[in-house]
């Protein structure tokens, strides 16, 4: 006869192994093909003022990514939990780092960007309502780096995260569904555009040849690796599927394979794309412009399919605030399970099973980023982001040599130290040229890993993972 007593015991509700790696890949597809390579190309034109330099500086981009989702696959393998940089720096140097990248998280590795990627989807529908348009926002409180904006722009970007906060509470299952569909159309749209660019697009190969007056006042090694900044949080998102590792299917396959696959996939649609850019528009009318892909669009094709265009590159936007509203709250997830999150940051709703108030918070934080000027947000995520990646594959050097049972993935093993070696140089390189040059934003970045450490000491005690 069961006991009584062990029947009366409920049951907590967790987080189910449902994700297959055609939605992994989908993810990391579509948390990295978005703000970046949708809004950034113009400002760098006008930084480096040649084609071959904006080229070579997404090229490299690629390789570092690459490079650091090789060495977070075997961080993964060996760590198939819910967390990401989370888990694997408590793992690596104690509770307090670990505290501290999702901390960081909250604010700079989900929050600000989701609201950048829906500020950028907003400008591009300003190419319809240019009232959208982040310049021309209604309100604006100081001047600068320092200033906020507020208008419809801001409240379309509000809007759209709102939307996507409230489907993520209704399950993981209905959104993965969402999403996949979304991340289908985004490649679909990119490829197809760059495509038809090329084939029918009327463009010059002239351009690449052209160079542009400068607006950036220092010399172009600096440049470039500030530059470097911009690009890096075009390609963050790399590490998309080990967040939520802990609802993978056989992640011990999963997760090196979808992370590799949706990387390369980015790296070959970013270096279309840019090469289309170029093809389309000269350097010196793109400076300065956020919605670079509608700007292509009217050069090559005319203003009345530009609108189809920038339509659909709105939407391509749509998928990576809607995978990024999904990754982020199991982060604050696993942290709030080890007593390093608010508490109920951990609770899982019984019927949906998803983390509502984690979701819900982040939602709002994200909302009220919207007013924040898009630079400024780009350069906060980039310092802020490259951290703790950095930092994290650093950490496998740490476990190579403590951990007994280590699994050593194929890919990282060759030439071995190389992949890891080169991603923290060049992270290291970009965040000491980022200090230097964009003090203000860099200073913001490591004020909020400051303020991590703060509630850390006196408001945190979370245990040890075991």
């Amino acid at each position: 006869m069961p006991n009584p007593q062990l029947q009366a015991i409920p049951q907590t509700p967790g987080l189910l192994r449902q994700i297959g790696f055609f939605s992994a890949t989908a993810l990391v597809i579509s948390n990295m093909v978005g703000t970046g390579i949708f809004a950034t190309t113009g400002f760098m034109a006008g930084d480096l003022g040649s084609a071959g330099l904006i080229l070579a500086c997404w090229t490299v981009g690629a390789f570092f990514a690459f490079a650091g989702a090789l060495s977070y696959s075997e961080l993964g393998i060996n760590f198939p939990s819910s967390g990401g940089e989370y888990v694997y720096l408590t793992h690596a140097f104690g509770p307090e780092w670990g505290f501290m990248t999702g901390w960081v998280s909250f604010f700079a590795g989900f929050s600000a960007p989701i609201a950048a990627a829906a500020l950028a989807f907003s400008d591009y529908l300003g190419h319809f309502y240019p009232s959208l348009k982040q310049t021309n926002a209604s309100v604006v409180i100081g001047s600068g780096a320092l200033s906020l904006h507020l208008g419809q722009g801001q409240m379309l970007a509000s809007a759209l995260i709102a939307a996507f906060t409230i489907l993520n509470c209704f399950g993981l299952g209905k959104t993965a569904n969402v999403q996949n569909v979304l991340t289908s159309t985004k490649v679909l749209v990119i490829a197809g555009f760059v495509l038809i660019g090329f084939v029918a697009g009327t463009g010059s190969w002239s351009h690449f040849s052209e160079h542009a007056v400068r607006t950036s006042t220092l010399s172009l090694p600096t440049q470039f690796f500030v530059s470097l900044i911009w690009v890096m949080v075009g390609y963050s998102g790399w590490n998309a599927a080990t967040y939520i590792a802990e609802e993978v299917r056989r992640p011990e396959r999963t997760l090196p394979a979808a992370l590799a696959a949706g990387s390369a996939i980015v790296a070959v649609l970013y270096v279309g794309l840019n090469l289309l850019f170029i093809y389309s528009t000269p350097l010196e009318s793109m400076k300065g412009v956020i919605a670079i892909g509608a700007l292509s669009a009217s050069n090559l094709f005319g203003s009345g399919v530009a609108g189809i265009f920038s339509a659909l590159m709105a939407l391509a936007i749509v998928s990576t605030v809607s995978a990024e509203v999904t990754i982020g709250p199991r982060v604050y997830y696993a942290m709030a399970k080890n007593k390093a999150f608010f508490k109920i940051a951990a609770d899982v709703h019984p019927k949906f099973h998803t983390p509502v108030a984690a979701i819900v918070s982040q939602g709002l934080c994200a909302m009220a980023m919207t007013m924040t000027p898009f630079p400024q947000l780009m350069t906060y995520i980039g310092m802020s982001l490259t951290l703790f990646t950095v930092l994290s594959v650093a950490a496998l050097f740490l476990f190579r040599r403590s951990r007994p049972g280590w699994q050593k993935l194929r890919a990282v093993d060759f030439a071995y130290p190389l992949i890891p070696v080169s991603y923290i140089l060049v992270g290291v390189s970009m965040m000491i040229y980022g200090v230097i040059n964009q003090p203000l934003a860099s200073l913001t970045a490591f004020a909020t890993v400051g303020a991590g450490a703060l509630v850390y000491h006196f408001g945190v005690r979370p245990r040890r993972l075991s």
